[in-house]
């Protein structure tokens, strides 16, 4: 019988990596060339797209106020020096249009992509999907000694980290493995440390697995575990090798399975974050860019003008997303989540409650936000709490002055949830689930 125990919760806020201002890579896509237009032989197999449950607003007939509010908006852009072209804004409640401009039109979405990586993940990996990575050994194991390999067979978890290694660690430790003869061989996608290269991140795996080794940072991880947590001890004798093809090798003894966090709580963490190697890893699991718009599309029921993709974390200005379509994908992620109990709040960041990229933003609290940001980009899309419901909206902004832009992004949050009114009540559909079960879990083979 296999026995399960429930680890303890890992402290992520110092092991997360903070990649969403890394520099926008060169390209050589062409941006009139969308995802649904490569080439058919890298789509991998994912499930048929679901009924479409949602329909689009028309962008006629705003509510005068609101849209007065958004054109003072843009005014004061204006006066700073921004093109007004360059902007757009989508505003609804669940169902009523309240303000637009140019909100059916295509713009650099920055990580405000990630939000269509989170939705297609979900529809296509499902809330409760965990990355399995198996380790065994290929040898005799006596008085704390493996003679032989010990092999890590990696399933793409895109946030194992420290303590991850200091779990396996200890649990090989009490398995009776202390010391290793031969290789630690990485076999498979394997990453640790949000490092995409999987040759560092064996390398790292080997540290984590040693406190004779560890960095700094791993003991300062170590830190935040439990007291009393103790500190592994597997020597590796041998080299460290990693083998592309996840081929288990002959006479592989399997020893344990680590099962990564739920799907939620790597989408939540990813979004707090906007960290960019979880979301192309995701991303990539669920089938590349075609995926991402395929199911967009099929989720929301937008034109498919509205959406272009490259990756899933919006590097590259040739992410490019309609406000109305960055709204629907909010909308389509909390119809997705509904059947398993769970909201838009269990996967995107709440303001003024959870650690992350927005804490420093004064913006209000409870609203369920992504923000994203480029060279001349500035994105923001989310729903605001108020009295009179859940306001919907999403702005995307161009231009030279980042700082200025995220200031009149604020402003106008402001005066929306001014408009509909402040309050302290928490909406149902922007409240995180609480008592989830977040952990990794430890399967120890018989």
């Amino acid at each position: 019988m296999r026995v399960i125990p429930t680890l303890t919760p890992i402290g992520l806020i110092a092991a997360i990596a903070l990649t969403a201002c890394q520099p926008q890579p060169s390209s050589t896509a062409d941006p009139n060339r969308t995802a649904t237009q490569a080439s058919a032989d890298t789509i991998a197999p994912t499930p048929d797209p679901q009924p479409v449950a949602l329909s689009p607003l028309s962008p006629d007939n705003p509510d005068p106020t609101v849209q007065a509010i958004v054109d003072r908006y843009l005014d004061k852009l204006v006066a700073l020096g921004f093109d007004r072209t360059q902007q757009s804004v989508w505003i609804q409640t669940n169902d009523r249009l309240l303000a637009q401009w140019q909100g059916t039109q295509r713009i650099p979405a920055a990580s405000v992509t990630k939000i269509a990586t989170t939705l297609t993940a979900l529809r296509v990996l499902g809330a409760d999907r965990r990355f399995s990575t198996e380790v065994g050994i290929v040898g005799t194991v006596a008085d704390g000694v493996l003679t032989g390999d010990l092999v890590v067979v990696g399933d793409r978890d895109p946030m194992l980290v420290w303590e991850d290694a200091i779990a396996i660690g200890n649990a090989l430790n009490a398995q009776g493995i202390r010391q290793v003869t031969g290789d630690l061989i990485v076999v498979g996608e394997f990453q640790m440390n949000f490092e995409d290269d999987p040759a560092t991140s064996a390398e790292l795996l080997a540290i984590g697995l040693d406190a004779s080794r560890w960095t700094d940072e791993a003991r300062s991880q170590h830190a935040t575990l439990a007291p009393g947590t103790p500190e592994p001890q597997i020597a590796i004798g041998g080299t460290v090798r990693t083998v592309a093809i996840a081929a288990k090798p002959t006479n592989f003894q399997p020893l344990l399975t680590y099962a990564s966090r739920p799907l939620v709580e790597l989408l939540d963490q990813m979004n707090r974050y906007s960290n960019n190697i979880i979301a192309q890893s995701l991303a990539d699991t669920a089938g590349g860019a075609i995926a991402l718009e395929r199911e967009v599309i099929a989720a929301t029921g937008i034109d498919p003008s509205e959406i272009q993709l490259i990756n899933g974390s919006g590097l590259g200005r040739e992410n490019q997303l309609s406000p109305r379509a960055a709204v629907m994908m909010f909308q389509a992620i909390q119809r997705e989540l509904a059947p398993e109990g769970l909201t838009v709040a269990d996967v995107v960041a709440v303001a003024g409650v959870d650690a992350g990229i927005l804490q420093a933003r004064p913006l209000p609290k409870q609203a369920v936000l992504k923000s994203g940001s480029l060279d001349a980009v500035s994105t923001i899309s989310g729903g605001i709490p108020t009295k009179n419901g859940v306001i919907w909206l999403a702005v995307m902004n161009g231009g030279g002055d980042t700082e200025a832009l995220r200031s009149a992004q604020e402003s106008l949050i402001a005066e929306l949830e001014a408009y509909g009114g402040k309050t302290e009540a928490i909406a149902p559909e922007l409240t995180p689930t609480p008592g989830r079960d977040l952990s990794p879990i430890l399967i120890k083979t018989p």
